[in-house]
């Protein structure tokens, strides 16, 4: 049998994290398999579902490149086969009318909490065939009162629930439009063999499991996966950063990297941290999932985010980084040299734009503290020496660059840093850098000397 997986979100909001980890949870097992991933958009909720929501959806799952194998396909195209769905159901007696109005459900369950029991349908409906002038009725489905449903879910294990406590859930609203666990039918037919979702849905794999076995269609398997917390130990949400994904690439994380960031938020393999694409398809099991929740932690995926930049080839940062500051190309050093002296530097591709932005801009300012703590009463004699020194070399070359630093070090007799940070200064406006040698060769004869006039200037 084929192994077919689907993500199925809502579109009601973003594409935030923990929806992202599902979607990928769910990619990787089927490729792992060599199976089918579908995308199902979830879309019956017209009220709440928007087209924005859509484009977010798919634009989050392009980007990421968990491209789906079929879809997506969007379940208000099904609404005639829902339908169908449910009159097979009331035809079969396993449905009914339930005329019930929102202020007597009200009340019931405010009795219900009142005598601390669980809240759920009394079943008045279901044993009566009277209707109600002027109400429109829901359609419940006729759960099982006796006996009880149990599924082994591929995380967590054996999970039975007593039928008794599962009341007759609405499966069609009273405008006819279906409910969410009535358009599970959707896994029957687009064949679905694994559902790979988070552990929210617990509750609703017993009456789904029910729906199933009414209409007479195979039972897919489930594995839930446990939620994702904030570094608070509260449920992760907007303030823990579970926003659009798409704010992820705005912020400057690489696909690929958040990718494996998310893999290991609730999956190991041994103590390895950094995954490829190809790996994550060879090593993946749910066997691996684990059982409890798992915690965002930012700095780490700071971290996962530093080593691809590290390891990324300067041309595809240097594509990156054009995007980000949405330029074709940019005047200055040679952006590709400037990338591989920064990039150990940067978490992000912001925070690169950030460090070498000074390079390809013509206004900049002077760090106020680092001014403070470096530029001496005498800096601006060492570092017109330094200029003087600069203008006489016949060739532009590291070597040369060193020695006519180190040449004004030995000059007025001081530390390294007395002639480097100020010089630093000069060029950057602040100190934080590599090698001032190696800055010297990046930005060129022009760039240096024209920064250090600009420099003895403003201080004089």
């Amino acid at each position: 049998m084929t192994v077919r997986t689907r993500f199925a979100p809502s579109p009601t909001g973003f594409l935030h994290i923990g929806g992202v980890r599902t979607a990928l949870f769910s990619w990787l097992y089927a490729k792992k398999h060599n199976g089918v991933f579908v995308l199902r958009i979830e879309d019956t909720d017209r009220e709440r579902s928007t087209q924005e929501s859509v484009d977010a959806i798919l634009n989050g799952m392009q980007w990421l490149g968990l491209d789906a194998d079929e879809g997506p396909f969007y379940q208000t195209d099904n609404f005639d086969k829902y339908a169908q769905v449910i009159q097979q159901l009331m035809d079969e007696g396993n449905a009914y009318h339930c005329y019930c109005s929102k202020e007597r459900l009200d009340d019931m369950r405010e009795q219900q909490r009142a005598n601390k029991e669980k809240p759920r349908y009394d079943g008045r409906c279901r044993h009566s065939d009277q209707k109600a002038e002027g109400i429109s009725p829901v359609v419940r489905f006729k759960n099982p009162e006796q006996g009880e449903t149990v599924f082994t879910d591929l995380v967590k294990g054996e999970i039975c629930f007593k039928n008794a406590e599962l009341d007759d859930l609405i499966i069609a609203r009273s405008d006819g439009t279906p409910t969410y666990n009535l358009t599970v039918v959707d896994d029957r037919d687009m064949q679905i063999t694994q559902v790979i979702r988070g552990d929210d849905h617990i509750n609703n794999t017993p009456r789904q499991i029910n729906i199933f076995k009414a209409l007479g269609s195979d039972i897919p398997e489930y594995a839930h996966l446990p939620m994702i917390l904030g570094s608070d130990g509260a449920r992760l949400s907007k303030r823990h950063g579970a926003v659009n994904v798409m704010a992820y690439k705005e912020a400057g994380y690489l696909p690929e990297a958040l990718l494996n960031y998310l893999v290991r938020l609730g999956w190991s393999h041994g103590d390895q941290e950094i995954f490829s694409i190809d790996q994550m398809i060879e090593l993946f099991t749910l066997e691996g999932v684990n059982k409890a929740p798992s915690a965002f932690n930012t700095e780490k995926l700071e971290w996962i985010n530093q080593q691809y930049i590290q390891e990324a080839v300067p041309t595809k940062i240097k594509k990156l980084l054009l995007a980000h500051w949405n330029k074709d190309e940019i005047e200055g050093p040679d952006l590709t040299a400037a990338i591989s002296l920064y990039k150990e530097r940067a978490n992000t591709i912001v925070d690169l734009a950030s460090h070498l932005q000074v390079f390809y801009s013509d206004t900049f300012e002077y760090s106020e503290k680092a001014v403070k703590k470096n530029w001496k009463d005498n800096s601006a004699e060492i570092l017109s020496s330094v200029k003087d020194k600069l203008l006489a070399l016949d060739n532009w070359t590291l070597e040369n660059l060193s020695s006519a630093v180190k040449a004004t070090v030995n000059e007025f007799e001081v530390g390294f840093a007395k002639v480097a940070q100020p010089l630093r200064i000069a060029l950057l406006g602040d100190t934080n850098s590599p090698s001032i040698d190696l800055i010297l060769e990046l930005v060129g004869r022009e760039f240096a000397l024209k920064r250090i006039d600009q420099a003895l200037e403003h201080f004089k």
